[in-house]
């Protein structure tokens, strides 16, 4: 075979299959789905934090439940970032930073930390962090992140370690 013969072979399109109606609306072969919405601000003067509902739909067989639903603040994201760093293989993203200049006594006036813009930024810097993570093969395995997406409380006495599947 001659180079020109074997450059043009090595350069064919690949034959590539029409997509069907059935194919474009079928559900996809492996999805995980993470929506971190509905904040809601609690208590009073100190006592005052927002938490975020959790929500994940997914088919991959990793995860005990398919759909989830739970509530989390932001130093629970916190925690679950500390444990992914110290047991996974993972570079861990970061989490949105802390409101330190809103909590100020001298910022100006607003509603600080509870500002519903402060609030929405976070939310979406939330979610794209937790995406990020679940989407992550290695953290798929992991405990905490587990109980994190699908259990209402988050045991911060649980042992680290993999979640097995059978």
């Amino acid at each position: 075979m001659s180079t020109s013969t074997q450059s043009a072979a090595s350069i064919q399109r690949l034959q590539h299959k029409r997509q069907t109606l059935e194919d474009a609306y079928s559900p996809p072969a492996n999805f995980l789905e993470i929506d971190v919405c509905n904040p809601e601000t609690h208590g009073v003067n100190k006592d005052r934090y927002t938490d975020y509902e959790v929500r994940m739909r997914t088919n991959l067989p990793v995860f005990r439940l398919k759909e989830s639903s739970v509530r989390r603040r932001y130093s629970e994201f916190e925690w679950l970032r500390g444990e992914l760093e110290r047991d996974s293989k993972i570079v861990v993203p970061k989490l949105p930073g802390k409101a330190l200049r809103l909590q100020l006594p001298f910022r100006g006036g607003g509603d600080g930390r509870f500002d519903d813009e402060f609030i929405e930024e976070r939310r979406r810097g939330l979610e794209d962090f937790i995406n990020k993570v679940a989407g992550h093969p290695l953290a798929q395995n992991e405990k905490c992140l587990h109980m994190f997406l699908q259990e209402q409380t988050v045991d911060r006495g649980y042992v680290p370690g993999k979640v097995r599947t059978t």
